[in-house]
């Protein structure tokens, strides 16, 4: 039976996008490990929960990836504070050209320009 162990996303710079999604999630790397080329965040609280890896890519990040992280926010109020929180700490908006009307996400890009999801859980 297989699980997933990792979601891993390509980045230019793996200690500066440590930063941000340690502070993101509130994740550490595994084991105290971080190398220039590749680390694994996992929850600081030790509880179970997706790793997220981290590894150097020469590849630019997509306009519109076909495969993206959702990060769940509670109500539209607490989407709207982690998006700002998120941009605070280096996170953008994105020029998303594909929104429905009336959507329940907000797509952010994080500072290598992969592109994920804030979504407001109360409306799934």
């Amino acid at each position: 039976m297989l699980r997933i162990g990792s979601v891993v996303l390509g980045v230019a710079d793996v200690r500066r996008a440590a930063t941000f999604w340690g502070e993101a999630l509130g994740y550490v790397p595994r084991d105290g490990s971080l190398e220039d080329d590749w680390v694994v965040l996992v929850p600081a609280d030790g509880a179970a929960g997706v790793q997220v890896a981290l590894g150097r890519s020469a590849t630019p990040p997509q306009r519109h990836p076909r495969v993206h992280l959702d990060l769940y926010a509670t109500d539209a109020a607490d989407q709207a504070a982690e998006v700002e929180r998120l941009i605070g700490l280096g996170a953008r908006r994105a020029d998303w050209d594909l929104y429905p009307p009336d959507p329940d996400f907000v797509v952010v890009e994080d500072p290598d320009g992969n592109r994920f999801c804030v979504i407001d859980a109360s409306r799934t």
